[in-house]
């Protein structure tokens, strides 16, 4: 009987031994106090329960939500800055003999980097050079993390919030820059219309049948309209006699 009790003994304690890791999952083992080499998994492994301590360490990408700093910008601009860290481990053994916590080390790191990084820039070049600033705080957060076994894959920053002043004063800029442009544009028109309305009156000084056909264009063109306009065309001779009559008159005047 007393066998019997033993050999069941025996056998719960060695099923409840038997561990099944996933694939993204490795168990890192401390044996009466003592790191074994290599990490268990994945598959079927044994843990031996009361001598083996477990640490089961995910090898999948995640995501650290930083959360909200006040920073002040080099050109002492107060703005309220978000990112978002992604990571992975490396080295399971590291992450667990050389960090007590790996997630809250990085976390807390990475807040103290995007202060002091974000620091050094203008606003202008917050707003317009994410990407280089996001490939500088990963470099500096991967080679500190590094030691502990852990990869940081890429750093995002998810939305810079800015005072209502801020806000505000940005948008009259930008109103103002689009006015500029709008103004620029509309002379640049101008410009183009009068060059070309200017060797349109050249070809017609020289081609006088050339004002008479336009001329009758127009009087086509008002006709078209459903108007109670009234038109009287006049021959152009009328013009040209009193355009001379005036040019004699001052010759006339000043001898």
């Amino acid at each position: 009987m007393a066998t019997f009790i033993i050999v069941v003994i025996l056998v719960l304690f060695i099923l409840s031994a038997i561990k099944v890791v996933a694939e993204y999952d490795r168990l890192v083992v401390f044996r009466l106090g003592r790191l074994l080499p290599k990490p268990k998994g994945p598959g079927l492994v044994l843990i031996f329960p009361i001598i083996d301590r477990v640490d089961r360490i995910t090898l999948r990408e995640s995501a650290l939500d930083v959360p909200p700093q006040d920073i002040i910008t080099r050109d002492n601009v107060t703005a309220t800055v978000v990112a978002v860290v992604y990571h992975r481990v490396i080295d399971p053994q590291k992450a667990v003999v050389e960090v007590q916590n790996y997630r809250f080390a990085a976390s807390q790191f990475a807040q103290t980097t995007l202060r002091s990084v974000l620091g050094e820039v203008e606003l202008d070049d917050l707003l317009s050079q994410r990407d280089k600033i996001n490939l500088r705080l990963q470099d500096i957060l991967d080679q500190h993390t590094d030691p502990w076994g852990v990869k940081v894959t890429k750093v995002e920053i998810k939305s810079v919030d800015l005072p209502e002043g801020m806000r505000r004063a940005m948008a009259r800029q930008a109103e103002a820059e689009r006015e500029k442009r709008a103004k620029i544009i509309h002379a640049e028109g101008e410009f183009a219309a009068s060059a070309r309305l200017a060797e349109a009156s050249a070809i017609m000084a020289r081609e006088p049948m050339a004002l008479q056909l336009r001329y009758l264009q127009t009087l086509t063109e008002i006709g078209v309209e459903k108007n109670t306009t009234i038109v009287f065309p006049l021959p152009l001779e009328i013009f040209e006699a009193l355009t001379q009559a005036k040019k004699a008159k001052a010759a006339g005047a000043n001898p």
